[in-house]
């Protein structure tokens, strides 16, 4: 059990259930699933840009990318259905804690001028995502090595049934929130 599912159970879980008064902890929202995502355009027409992509995703998340491709064609992006044009990978139970943990602790603190998360990445269902421009954030990946800095979608889904729940959540949990 890693060190962020310990908090839940023994300290995020009891305030939980206090704040939304549920009956049963079978009702608390928890956290089922955190997806990342690279989108390259500029994939379709440089095959290493998108092998680097897979690679640093990678190692990033500690699990292997998957490679997105287009599910139709756009002439103006010159885009054929079926060409590769990004890389995602998705995580759960132990790797889903432990990339929240190494999120929240080490890589936005390494962020520029990082002031905090701004909340307005809810969906109305308790779902978060957050940008970020420069995957260069996390420690798995040496800024030497990169050549180009990627930005990358981080959605945090949960079984919260509303935004409030979710970001109380989240809160607890210790994401850096705007205040």
């Amino acid at each position: 059990m890693t060190r962020l599912q310990n908090i839940y159970r023994e300290q995020v879980a009891p305030v939980l259930q206090k704040e939304f008064n549920y009956k049963s902890s079978m009702q608390l929202p928890k956290l089922e699933k955190i997806s990342l995502n690279i989108g390259l355009g500029e994939a379709s027409q440089n095959q290493k840009l998108l092998e680097e992509a897979v690679k640093e995703l990678t190692a990033i998340a500690g699990q292997k990318a998957v490679i997105t491709r287009a599910k139709k064609s756009i002439a103006s992006f010159k885009l054929r259905e079926g060409m590769p044009i990004g890389c995602r990978v998705t995580l759960r139970g132990d790797s889903m804690w432990d990339f929240l943990d190494k999120l929240m602790n080490f890589a936005l603190p390494r962020v520029r001028d990082f002031r905090g998360i701004a909340d307005r990445g809810f969906d109305g269902r308790g779902n978060f995502t957050l940008g970020i421009k420069e995957h260069t954030i996390f420690p798995e990946l040496e800024v030497d090595r990169v050549d180009n800095p990627k930005g990358m979608n981080i959605t945090i889904v949960t079984s919260a049934k509303t935004d409030k729940e979710g970001k109380f959540l989240l809160d607890k949990l210790g994401m850096p929130f705007k205040k």
